[in-house]
């Protein structure tokens, strides 16, 4: 897998792809930074994603949805072992044992 390419990188490319003349396509651009036309199109959605010109999730969004699983999962298990504790707790003090 190739290394993504750095983040200002990617932000002037987007930067010139937005603000190309008429005349000057898409694939021009990719040509002339040296990537491809699929990935400045895939740069330009993600732009317009970050800046709120098109729905979708974030990458704040991202990392917050990926703590926020994280810490459904830690409550869960430890909400499991408090109800195995209660249940074991109940059963010890039945009468007659």
């Amino acid at each position: 897998m190739p290394k993504p390419y750095p983040k200002e990188f990617r932000e002037d490319v987007v930067r010139v792809a937005r603000n190309r003349d008429a005349d000057t396509t898409l694939a021009q651009i990719a040509k002339d930074f040296g990537i491809s036309e699929s990935c400045l199109t895939n740069w330009m959605k993600k732009a317009d994603i970050e800046d709120g010109n098109a729905p979708g999730l974030t990458d704040a969004d991202r990392v917050e949805n990926r703590e926020l699983k994280k810490r459904l999962r830690l409550l869960e298990q430890e909400n499991e072992v408090l109800r195995r504790a209660a249940a074991y707790l109940s059963q010890a003090n039945l009468p007659g044992k």
